[in-house]
Parts: C-alpha cells; structure tokens; sequence
C-alpha cells in the first residue's frame, strides 16, 4: 500500500477507541442480558466483532502490525432464536458437498443399476452426470453418504439447519427453491463439518508438540545414565522375602 492510501495516526487511534467503546457497550449488555438469546447482546456482539475488524487493518495497514485476538463475524453466528416456543412443525436443511474421486468405480455402480433395471435404451451410465443421477435416484443421501467411498465419491464440506414453524409448509410450497426461504431467527441449531476445523486441529497438536518429546539418541543417553547409577547400588539379597 502506498503512503498515500494508509491510514494516518489519529484514524488508529480513533478505531482502537471505538474498540474500547464496543467493549464496554457489550458487557454492560451482557451483565443486563434478559435471557440467553437477549438480542441486545448478539447487537452489541456484531458492534465489537466490527469494530475490533475495523481496527486490525488500520492497524496494520499503519503499522503493519495485527492484534492477539480473533472475534468471528456476525455472519459466523446465528441471531437469537425467535420462533416458536412449542414448533408444530420443522424443517431439516441438508448440504452435502462430493468430489468424483474415481469416475470408473462411479460409472461401474451406475452400470450394475441399469443392468438390474433391465434398461436396454441408450446408457445413461456412459457419462458422470448420468451416472450420478443413477446413483442418487437409486439410494438414500443417507446411504450414498455413509458409502461415498464405495460409490468412487470423496466428502467435503456439510451443513445441517433444523427450523422451527407453527404450521407445515403447503405441499410444493418450497420445492423451486428449498433454501431461499430460510429465516435465521428460526434456526433451532446447526451443525457443520468442514476439513477446516480438521487443518485448525492438527495446527493446533504440532504447535503442541513443538519443543517437546525426546529424541531417540537423548533417550538412549537418558537410559544408559540410569543403568550407570544403578551399578552403584548394592545388590538385594536373593533370600529376602
């Protein structure tokens, strides 16, 4: 960045005040919270999240420098709750993401289906797209996905949401379009797994091991020094019971 383009001193100082700022707005709205979704603490929430964003990039734009905190976005966290307390109805939203590891062990099963079928028409098991459609109008997502492997297909990423309703959806209602219609506030809970929380652990157990452990020549030398000091001891009398 050129030193036109950065941030001056005072705009520094300033963000990090705002920061200060935010901070005290959400623990005193933290320590009036009325409940464990208080929505005035998720907003106090999103003001520190974007202000202490706002200023980590100053900061190193200026200086060059980052802060020793990390606070997650508001588009990391889900608002309160507000549906229904006592839901006649919910929804369960499911994202599952594949890569075609092995096309060949994909087209192999697609083959066997139509040759079950008895399909004798033009093959739709020649391609993947077709192979896939085969696949996935023959089994269960939850049987393809405890047997992606078998099927030549590898996991990446999935989200679960389960949302609340007062009253079912009209038949059709949603089908164009499943996922549009989503309100955060009715989300009841989600889960997520994702090879980035993998990567964030196995970080985590090499910084761990980092300095720690013996080399196997230090504990040879450990081992030998131990047998060195025991030669000194006398010996226990073989009749001592």
């Amino acid at each position: 960045m050129s030193d036109a383009a950065q941030p001056t001193a005072a705009e520094v100082r300033a963000a990090a005040e705002a920061v200060k700022t935010a901070l005290d707005r959400h623990l005193a709205a933290v320590e009036r919270r009325s409940g464990e979704d208080d929505p005035a603490v998720y907003e106090a929430f999103n003001q520190l999240a974007a202000a202490a964003e706002v200023y980590d990039e100053l900061l190193y734009d200026r200086y060059d420098e980052v802060t020793p905190f990390e606070i997650p976005g508001a588009e990391d966290a889900l608002p309160p709750y507000t549906g229904p307390e006592e839901p006649n109805a919910l929804s369960v939203l499911i994202r599952r993401d594949y890569a075609v590891a092995e096309p060949q062990r994909l087209l192999a099963h697609a083959q066997r289906i139509e040759a079950a079928d008895g399909d004798d028409g033009s093959p739709a098991s020649g391609t993947v797209h077709g192979a896939l459609g085969l696949l996935f109008g023959e089994f269960e997502p939850d049987e393809i996905a405890s047997r992606h492997k078998e099927f030549g297909l590898e996991e990446g990423d999935s989200t679960l949401w389960v949302t609340a309703a007062d009253e079912p959806a009209e038949p059709g209602e949603w089908l164009e379009a499943p996922f549009e219609q989503v309100d955060a506030q009715q989300v009841v809970c989600r889960f997520d797994v994702s090879a980035v929380f993998d990567d964030e652990i196995d970080d985590e157990d090499d910084e761990d091991d980092d300095g720690e452990g013996l080399e196997e020549d230090d504990l040879d030398t450990d081992l030998d020094t131990d047998l060195d000091e025991d030669e000194d001891l006398e010996p226990l009398d073989a009749d001592r019971r």
